[in-house]
């Protein structure tokens, strides 16, 4: 479809994180998903933003599977209908949204695909103060500071992760977006708990907004629980710089607590 993630984006050499499971890769306009045939969902997408040139288009596009993909291996729409989750998307529609109108409305269009959505809560998915307010935060920066950025996001695919539906419903969602500073590469690593939200017992069961949590943490825990070689991130993580305090796990209550 186009030429997916750029590992050369930044001017450092990046490139999308390794699962440890086999994976298949799909490329699309300016990002790519490498899809767990098992689960049914990404292990990890990774996307590309130029600040300096991002649109703000009406939303537009509808959710299909991906061609390329055996269907068996996507979690399709039978999995979002009559229940309270969304088909949350993991590159977000705006983040490959930029450069020519043309070029952007392509690449936002091939955000609706299955294999870049993972079951949210409604609640969280469309909450502005956290999950999707730490999304806009990060775009916002890019977008003030004309800063590319690399922004990579996937399910933790745990195994211990509910069944509903034929699929088992990720617990835990993370992000790490990355940039070139004046020192070399930075990047901020960050882990959505929507547990409390998603109770698959008795059909789905999605209790009042307040029960998931938003924590910006270091990107090696990240790797670690997700099981993905991350390459050179942990290495830039502000979280470990100097002077940074406390060091370890921050909870997020609004976008002022996010170390950048």
């Amino acid at each position: 479809m186009s030429d997916g993630f750029d590992p050369d984006f930044l001017g450092i050499p990046l490139p999308l994180p390794s699962p440890a499971v086999q994976t298949i890769r799909l490329d699309y306009p300016r990002f790519s998903v490498l899809l767990d045939p098992e689960r049914r969902f990404a292990a990890v997408t990774g996307v590309v933003i130029d600040g300096a040139t991002l649109l703000d288009l009406p939303r537009s596009g509808e959710w299909r599977l991906d061609p390329r993909a055996p269907a068996a291996a996507q979690a399709g729409p039978e999995i979002y209908s009559r229940n309270d989750l969304d088909r949350g998307h993991l590159v977000r529609r705006r983040d490959p949204g930029w450069g020519s109108p043309d070029d952007a409305r392509d690449a936002t269009a091939a955000t609706f695909f299955y294999t870049n959505a993972a079951p949210q809560a409604a609640d969280f998915n469309q909450s502005k103060e956290l999950w999707l307010g730490l999304e806009d935060h990060v775009l916002a920066y890019a977008e003030s500071t004309d800063q590319r950025l690399a922004v990579f996001t996937a399910p933790v695919l745990g195994p211990d992760d509910p069944p509903y539906r034929g699929i088992r419903v990720p617990l835990r969602f993370w992000k790490i977006a990355a940039w070139r500073s004046a020192s070399g590469l930075a990047a901020a690593g960050f882990v959505l708990d929507q547990t409390s939200l998603v109770d698959t017992a008795q059909g789905l069961r999605v209790p009042p907004l307040g029960a998931f949590r938003t924590f910006q943490v270091p990107i090696d825990d990240i790797a670690a629980e997700a099981g993905v070689d991350v390459g050179p991130l942990a290495g830039a993580d502000v979280l470990a710089r100097p002077g940074v305090r406390p060091v370890g796990v921050r909870e997020l209550h609004d976008a002022g607590d996010i170390v950048l």
